[in-house]
């Protein structure tokens, strides 16, 4: 199964440059946030799949104008052709009270509350966020900060792969497309990029 990973910069070669056969082998598009529902309601018009999402930490425009046709996985275990998918959005809160901000206390909150789900579904394959794991492709100021509860995640249930964004790959040389923790492979959505995932 072909994955396409969307995150926060819109991609010239796939979206000013359509062509249709860039994407014909595309199974399955997941956004790891900070992209306008247009271009999102594009992708899933155009590639006739499901595009699952997360709100990255600039999506409070979704609250009213949602990406048309596609599936927010916020909070959530979804399972397409027997892959169970996770999604958790936001990043660290660094503006009190802003929107789609969590502190690591909080996002551990929203994790315990996945217990039930998680429970029934008996773990997840892959775990979609808009942030990073704590020291694991994050940068040291506290807008892009990961967290550490995503690290516990990856050690307790072992994931094939963890999709994330926010760190944009004109950040520094720091910057990694993909990286591995555990048993997991990590990617960074950034702009886009194609993971296969083992039958």
């Amino acid at each position: 199964m072909k994955i396409l990973v969307l995150a926060d910069q819109k991609s010239k070669y796939l979206y000013d440059f359509y062509e249709p056969e860039k994407l014909e082998d595309i199974d399955l598009i997941i956004s790891c946030g900070d992209l306008s529902p247009t271009y999102l309601s594009f992708f899933v018009t155009l590639c006739n799949v499901p595009l699952l999402y997360v709100r990255g930490n600039h999506d409070g425009r979704y609250e009213k104008t949602p990406p048309e046709g596609c599936i927010c996985i916020e909070d959530d275990i979804y399972v397409h052709n027997g892959v169970r998918i996770l999604g958790l959005g936001g990043s660290m809160e660094y503006i009190p009270g802003a929107g789609n901000q969590y502190s690591e206390q909080k996002m551990r909150r929203r994790v315990r509350k996945l217990k039930l789900k998680l429970w029934r579904k008996k773990g997840f394959d892959i775990l979609v966020t808009h942030a990073p794991a704590y020291q694991i492709n994050d940068l040291t100021d506290l807008p892009h900060r990961g967290f550490e509860i995503f690290r516990t995640l990856m050690e307790r249930y072992e994931p094939k792969f963890f999709f994330h964004g926010h760190v944009h790959a004109n950040y520094g040389r720091g910057f990694k497309r993909t990286d591995t923790y555990k048993k997991t492979t990590i990617v960074n959505g950034y702009e886009y990029y194609i993971v296969e995932y083992p039958d």
